[in-house]
């Protein structure tokens, strides 16, 4: 039998994430320096992780709501309200990933455009595809900022949506509240939906990461997580909030695709929402200080306000990034290039949620191999 035959055309062009490549290398080396992944090394609030074994030791192993607990979703909204003063529908997702994938999939025609930037976070343009949607990506190098004039010539008629994603991945770029409120007038005017990406929105260290909730409260879709910020990446947690219609035509989805989210880790979350994170946004400020200043006046790179990423340009001497990298893994440091998150292979992207002996040694043998 041909197995190949039973495969869909539209999935054959994606390829095995670069990033999921780097993770399985990392997993057959001894003792390599994993810049890699982004992944935070802290562990969850301990009242979450009490939450959850009592919710699992309690009974509560069972199906929820399918938009998401009560507790959970009433939460949620109270936290919005404080933050925007804002009340939107809200649907509790397995992950910020699960919920773009419905979002997506709820709201593109065959051939609807979405809009973002390049660099993007890996998934951006084949969920795109997968949802029968084309991806166009807008070029924000060298300095990475929104650029609202390129993102306006860069809609059409077919542009249904702009997605936006603060603080960034691979960047780690908080976007300028002026250029934030730009892009959301140009929503407005072409009456697009404002997708917005916030999983790193509790990780940001110099001021605040403007929403687009603030400027166009209404048409905008918010997708934020509990992974990056509290540590629970592997229990795959995240919430839509915006337009009722948007966020009801997900939570139809959802009874047909993941049903809903795990409810012991439902309950944890409701128990993380009153954890203080602020001695991890100190810590990850002082990583991002560490790698800033082993990099500097090495590499050239736009310093980081927010999540666990810098993105440096290749050294002179190296064709690609992907050259750069391979250097690099030989000698067990393992970083992601550039053309996983976008169409320049000029960049490399490095990952700070790591020990601090561990980054600096890292940026050691990265400066070795620039010179």
């Amino acid at each position: 039998m041909d197995a190949e035959r039973f495969i869909a055309e539209h999935i054959r062009p994606i390829g095995v994430s670069g990033i999921r490549k780097i993770f399985d290398l990392a997993a057959t080396m001894t003792s390599p320096i994993d810049l890699s992944i982004g992944q935070p090394d802290f562990a969850p609030p301990e009242s979450a992780r009490t939450a959850a074994i009592d919710a699992i030791q309690s009974g509560k192993n069972g199906y929820t709501p399918t938009p998401g607990l009560p507790a959970l979703r009433e939460r949620i909204r109270q936290e919005l309200q404080e933050e925007f003063g804002w009340e939107p529908e809200v649907a509790v997702h397995c992950g910020v990933s699960g919920g773009l994938t419905l979002a997506l999939l709820a709201c593109l025609n065959p051939g609807d455009e979405v809009v973002f930037a390049d660099p993007y976070f890996v998934s951006y343009t084949h969920l795109v595809r997968l949802a029968g949607g084309v991806p166009i990506t807008v070029d924000v190098y060298p300095d990475f900022r929104l650029h609202p004039d390129r993102f306006a010539n860069a809609l059409t008629p077919k542009t249904k949506a702009i997605l936006l994603n603060s603080p960034g991945n691979p960047t780690g770029v908080v976007h300028a509240a002026g250029d934030v409120e730009a892009v959301c007038a140009l929503a407005d005017e072409r009456d697009l939906l404002v997708i917005s990406d916030e999983i790193y929105n509790k990780l940001v260290y110099d001021g605040t990461s403007p929403s687009p909730v603030t400027y166009a409260p209404d048409r905008t879709l918010l997708l934020r997580g509990f992974g990056k910020s509290y540590g629970m990446t592997g229990w795959r947690m995240g919430y839509s909030a915006g337009p009722a219609a948007v966020v009801q035509e997900m939570t139809k989805l959802q009874q047909y695709t993941f049903v809903c989210a795990p409810q012991p880790f439902q309950w944890a979350c409701v128990a993380a929402m009153d954890a203080d994170v602020s001695p991890h946004v100190t810590d990850y400020r002082r990583k991002r200080d560490i790698v800033s200043e082993e990099l500097d006046g090495v590499f050239e790179f736009v310093r980081p306000s927010g999540g666990f990423y810098v993105f440096p340009r290749i050294p002179s001497g190296y064709a690609t990034a992907t050259e750069f990298v391979s250097a690099a893994i030989r000698r067990e440091v393992l970083i992601i290039p550039g053309s996983v998150f976008s169409a320049h292979d000029t960049h490399f992207r490095i990952s700070y949620a790591a020990p601090d002996e561990r980054l600096r040694a890292g940026c050691r043998i990265l400066r070795e191999l620039a010179r």
